[in-house]
């Protein structure tokens, strides 16, 4: 039985599904950014504790398909930005229909319904926030950002980044006081 969980985005949230699912004697056979896959099915009353264990991190299992499609979505994004050191060699509308066996267009529409947001935009805020994360640690030049998060050139690093936040990646650097946004509220 799949489980589908709203908000999970970080290694940590793994943790914390695999802590609820223990804690309430359920066994598991994966646990992923988005879902988690349980031996055998579980009862409703089961499933609400599940649900309320959850809820207290932040975390929500979902039931209707769209919902669930558009965290898939969302899912494939931070873990093609955040977790993945390859680059995309296909378009993000290609990538995302084949890993989801649907017409990029119905894909496009229903996120940016519900979400109010496109899923370019979605993609390139996370994009924003990984380069910022690299910048407040200070490791990496901005060529090398640029880089790592597969633009096509330094400048075209800056314009988006300027463009999504206001600021230029140097002066962002200097605002040391200028917080990021969590991934869960992008």
């Amino acid at each position: 039985m799949k489980l589908y969980i709203k908000n999970m985005v970080c290694i940590r949230c793994k943790m914390v599904v695999k802590d609820e699912l223990a804690k309430l004697g359920l066994k598991y056979t994966s646990v992923e950014l988005g879902e988690a896959e349980l031996e055998k099915d579980i009862s409703r009353a089961q499933r609400e504790q599940v649900r309320e264990g959850l809820l207290k991190y932040g975390l929500e299992l979902m039931d209707d398909k769209k919902s669930i499609l558009i965290q898939k979505i969302k899912t494939l994004i931070v873990e093609l930005v955040h977790y993945s050191e390859e680059p995309l060699t296909i378009n993000l509308s290609v990538y995302l229909s084949q890993k989801l066996h649907y017409d990029y267009t119905y894909l496009a529409n229903l996120f940016s319904e519900v979400q109010g947001i496109t899923i370019e935009k979605f993609y390139i805020s996370h994009k924003i926030e990984r380069v910022k994360e690299f910048l407040v640690y200070n490791e990496l030049s901005l060529t090398e950002i640029a880089y790592k998060m597969h633009y096509s050139s330094v400048a075209h690093l800056c314009t988006q980044f300027k463009k999504t936040t206001g600021l230029t990646p140097s002066h962002f650097k200097e605002l040391k006081n200028k917080r990021r946004s969590t991934l869960e509220d992008l």
